[in-house]
């Protein structure tokens, strides 16, 4: 799951990708959101199929693992560049979840210091 998410996801949806999609390639706000959005989409259901009947408390059980690690990240941007998460409820209570442990929660963008 983890790979799943480093290796179909994760490398479309990078920031660095879709600054480049922006400020390269000329693209508009509106054709970066509907990327980040399309292959989001395609990469989360395929995640939802598997994950659902491993999970437990987290997506491969009820300890965390590297595939939460993954995950958290992504479902935050996928709430950043407003992605239903409707149909993805393994995903989602794993990532709620993750982001009751203070590991998850310190690493969370908004308690991170911006450098000046």
């Amino acid at each position: 799951m983890a790979m799943m998410v480093a290796c179909d996801i994760h490398p479309l949806n990078n920031l660095r990708v879709l600054k480049y999609l922006k400020n390269e390639l000329g693209h508009s706000q509106e054709e970066v959101d509907a990327w980040y959005a399309h292959w989001i989409s395609e990469g989360l259901p395929a995640l939802e199929t598997f994950a659902a009947p491993r999970a437990g408390t987290f997506l491969f059980g009820d300890a965390p693992t590297a595939a939460d690690v993954c995950l958290v990240p992504q479902l935050f941007n996928a709430r950043r560049f407003n992605v239903p998460l409707d149909g993805y409820p393994t995903l989602v209570r794993a990532d709620e979840n993750a982001n009751r442990l203070e590991a998850f929660a310190a690493a969370h963008p908004d308690r991170q210091e911006v450098p000046q």
